[in-house]
């Protein structure tokens, strides 16, 4: 079944809409979540939750891209999760990836200050159209998706290290592309 029809049946409230949306998009949410969780417990939780979610938002929101909106929602609420969990010390899942962006990333309170919150997301959208294919790949699987850096190098071709040395570069040439801008890093 296609998106419009997807979305159709949840307009009509017909239940089989969360049963086409998982036969469709299951795979790729539970992918989303395992990444960022690593426990397939949580990440089958998380992949319920966000049915749950888009059973309430739609209506009255339409997504323009199901996919798009499926994997936000995912992703949001796998990283909730994390949270929770972190705080009772459970996991080590997102932590590393999200480690290694704070060297180049604004802290909050200076995004507040130099820049708003949609003017950011436009920077890094901006950046991450600049660069070549690969790369753009590369750092949205890695802290987008919560892929692994192992995991990455051998989907990428590359040896772990040549692989953690093209993230570290793209980290710099974010780092040095927000600062351009005015961000404070």
């Amino acid at each position: 079944m296609d998106d419009a029809g997807i979305i159709e049946l949840y307009f009509k409230r017909d239940e089989s809409a969360i049963r086409e949306t998982d036969m469709k998009y299951g795979t790729y949410c539970m992918t989303i979540a395992m990444n960022l969780l690593r426990a397939a417990e949580d990440a089958k939780e998380c992949v319920n939750d966000t049915y749950m979610s888009v059973w309430e938002r739609i209506p009255p929101h339409i997504p323009e891209c199901l996919r798009a909106f499926l994997g936000r929602i995912t992703r949001n609420i796998a990283i909730g999760r994390y949270r929770k969990m972190h705080a009772k010390k459970r996991y080590d899942g997102i932590e590393t990836s999200i480690s290694e962006l704070e060297e180049c990333l604004p802290s909050d309170e200076s995004v507040e200050r130099a820049l708003d919150a949609k003017m950011l997301t436009g920077f890094i959208n901006d950046w991450l159209d600049g660069l070549p294919e690969q790369d753009r790949m590369m750092f949205v699987r890695r802290y987008w998706f919560g892929d692994k850096s192992n995991e990455l190098a051998a989907k990428m071709g590359l040896s772990n290290a040549g692989a953690s040395r093209k993230l570290s570069r793209l980290r710099e040439s974010l780092r040095d592309y927000l600062t351009e801008r005015g961000a404070e890093i």
